[in-house]
């Protein structure tokens, strides 16, 4: 490992994790890459709700301005100080370039005051190690199909061991995250999309509107942009616009519909391609993970498709939070990795994967 070697080889590692990819400033210490002695996250929803989506330059200051007390309360409620840690694990992408700097500034500055490791994190990677940080423990036997949805990512990966991933396919436009934000804005529904969609669409009918879902045969990968489009152009229909301050000449949209039909062609998608990786790949279990796999619906059609058992985060650990940075840096610490003082912010074409068969570990 680069750096100065573990001071604690006689238990398990403890390391800090710090999370500043997009409007989440979190820390978490994380020991033996499962058990989360703390997991602090300070988030900006309501900052960015105004604005319908994460505003970048607002995130960065808001990270300046929260991240010290962020991370001291992460060591107070683990009830330890640097002294005993053994590594400190930071986000280095995908993310917001303005964001992420403000995180990997911070953990080199820690890194080289105390002398611990730094490892720097892929934001992928870290979300699959979310689901090694449930209660309840279970073996995990690979291959694992890995479903990552969240705001900025939808990827499917086939994970051969810890540290070895085969990108099998990922969005080619909007994310599956992403597509629930921009709909609910269309809709005037409250951000962040995803709960606020689920939510309208439990008094809806998934059937009452068909609207297209876009499997692109022979491939694992996604597209949700025409799905929008689909939607714009319906809203469009029921809500033909009228003169200013008039209200709509066919009336007020029929929410709970629209929400349900454009969760349900999202899902299927989701689902249909999970579920066909697994059985080809021959995975004995399929991890679900990023801000999406909290949508109940998501979850139940999985467990329902799937060839192999399914497992999913806590809520706290769908969406972006430092535990799962810290249990993969854990994971990365145990295999003798590291990374120099001088590692920088990479973008995403760097860290992720560009082909079935590359790595989305360090770039």
């Amino acid at each position: 490992m680069t750096g100065e070697k573990s001071k604690h080889q006689d238990r398990n590692l403890r390391v800090l994790g710090i999370e500043t990819s997009c409007d989440e400033t979190a820390a978490s210490v994380v020991e033996g890459g499962r058990k989360i002695l703390s997991n602090i996250v300070a988030s900006q929803a309501s900052v960015h709700a105004k604005y319908g989506g994460v505003f970048p330059e607002v995130a960065s200051r808001r990270h300046v301005e929260v991240i010290d007390r962020v991370i001291l309360t992460a060591l107070e409620e683990a009830h330890l100080s640097f002294e005993d840690l053994d590594a400190v694990a930071v986000t280095r992408g995908p993310g917001l370039a303005g964001s992420l700097v403000i995180g990997l500034n911070l953990a080199k500055g820690l890194a080289l005051a105390t002398g611990l490791p730094l490892l720097g994190i892929n934001h992928l990677e870290a979300h699959i190690y979310s689901l090694f940080l449930l209660e309840e423990t279970h073996p995990v036997h690979f291959p694992v199909l890995c479903l990552i949805v969240s705001g900025g990512h939808t990827e499917l990966i086939l994970m051969k061991d810890h540290g070895d991933y085969h990108r099998l396919g990922a969005t080619l436009d909007d994310a599956a995250g992403e597509a629930f934000d921009k709909v609910a804005r269309l809709l005037g529904l409250s951000y962040p999309g995803g709960p606020a969609i689920e939510q309208a669409a439990r008094s809806g009918r998934a059937d009452a509107y068909h609207l297209p879902r876009a499997m692109l045969e022979g491939t694992w990968d996604f597209s949700f942009s025409g799905l929008k489009t689909a939607m714009i152009r319906l809203v469009q229909r029921l809500q033909p616009e009228t003169r200013p301050g008039m209200p709509p000449a066919t009336g007020p949209l029929p929410l709970p519909d629209l929400a349900a039909a454009f969760q349900a062609a999202v899902v299927e998608v989701l689902v249909r391609k999970a579920s066909l990786a697994a059985r080809q790949f021959q995975a004995t279990q399929l991890f679900v993970a990023g801000g999406v796999s909290a949508n109940q619906t998501l979850r139940k059609s999985l467990e329902e498709a799937a060839p192999c058992p399914v497992r999913t985060p806590p809520a706290e650990l769908c969406t972006d939070n430092a535990a799962m940075v810290a249990a993969a840096g854990c994971h990365r610490a145990l295999a003798g990795e590291g990374d120099p003082l001088d590692i920088d912010v990479l973008p995403d074409w760097a860290l992720g994967i560009t082909a079935e068969g590359e790595s989305i570990g360090q770039a």
